[in-house]
């Protein structure tokens, strides 16, 4: 027995390696749950995607990175400007400022109105009242829409020629407001209130548009939360004399914090990809110009000048960036 592995009984390695039989070494096998064809699979499903997503999406980035330094008008051959089009976009080109204006009142009316508007709905849903369904499916509904079908919907309630939309009509015909003094929805170009820091009229109106789609957003988001909060944080809460108030503030906003995190900058990043409505309504012209516009008009207008357009994207990623990186950052930290 002394030639043989007692523990498994089977022949101990000196054994078969005097009678002429090769060992199999272990340390070079590498055994794989994968098939060839497992393999292929996956490369396909990984590579292409990312693959497109590279070209797609950082190709065409660095391109208009790179396009953002010249003059180029998508015929005639490339000529390097440098900062040209950047110092020309700060300094002489008149609606720059305006669209900058324009996406702030975006972000501060989304902030300071819709987002806290359906935060409030998704905490009176939340108490599970009769017909609840029914109220989501309500708000909810715009979202489902496209922002272009959105713009169409407005379009006939709010006309671009005054007096026109069913909203004027309706104020018109019940003696309201005098047909001479219908508001122009979007077709006043000035300051709202003649205040020129403002936005213009037609501004408030897309805003009022936006806002109306926005608040079924950050519902259907708010709800979704709320409904993973412990009942039990509620009822301890409750067992220590707080009111409902009292436990939304101390106890379940706080609890809410990621899903906090994620509205705000769902917020942000709609304020500044907005594009849908305005152009929709005017190209975003007359009062409505925003970054997303500009870069629209300007690189694809007759005069293609795609340099400049891509000028105005490249601040517009940057701008973009700020949120994006501070979601990634704090995600990265609640993993650590």
């Amino acid at each position: 027995m002394s030639k043989i592995d007692t523990e498994g009984l089977a022949p101990a390695p000196e054994v078969l390696s005097g009678a002429g039989l090769a060992l199999p070494d272990k340390r070079h096998h590498h055994y794989s749950l994968l098939t060839a064809r497992d393999k292929v699979l996956l490369t396909l499903m990984v590579g292409v995607p990312l693959f497109v997503f590279l070209v797609l999406i950082w190709g065409t980035t660095l391109v208009s990175v790179a396009l953002s330094f010249t003059d180029w008008n998508g015929v005639d051959p490339i000529r390097w400007v440098g900062l040209d089009n950047y110092t020309y976009l700060l300094n002489g080109y008149p609606f720059f400022w305006e669209a900058v204006k324009n996406n702030l009142w975006y972000l501060l009316v989304f902030i300071g109105f819709a987002t806290p508007m359906g935060i409030l709905l998704a905490v009176l849903l939340d108490r599970e009242i009769r017909g609840s369904w029914l109220y989501q499916s309500i708000f909810f509904t715009p979202v489902v829409l496209s922002l272009a079908v959105v713009g169409l919907i407005w379009q006939l309630q709010l006309s671009p020629s005054a007096g026109n939309g069913f909203i004027d009509s309706m104020l018109t015909g019940t003696g309201l407001v005098a047909p001479a003094n219908a508001p122009d929805w979007f077709g006043n170009a000035g300051p709202l209130f003649g205040i020129g820091i403002l936005p213009s009229q037609n501004m408030a109106s897309v805003l009022l548009v936006a806002s109306w789609r926005h608040i079924g957003y950050i519902m259907v988001l708010y709800l979704a939360g709320l409904k993973s909060v412990d009942p039990s944080l509620r009822e301890a809460a409750a067992i220590d004399g707080a009111n409902e108030r009292q436990t939304f503030f101390h106890v379940v906003f706080p609890v809410m914090a990621p899903i906090n995190v994620v509205i705000v900058v769902v917020t942000v990043i709609e304020s500044l990809r907005a594009f849908d409505l305005v152009y929709i309504i005017n190209h975003g012209k007359n009062g409505l110009e925003l970054l997303s516009t500009l870069i629209t008009n300007n690189a694809l207008s007759e005069a293609q000048l795609i340099g400049f357009g891509s000028a105005i994207a490249v601040i517009l990623l940057l701008v973009a960036l700020v949120p994006i990186v501070a979601y990634l950052t704090r995600v990265m930290r609640t993993e650590e």
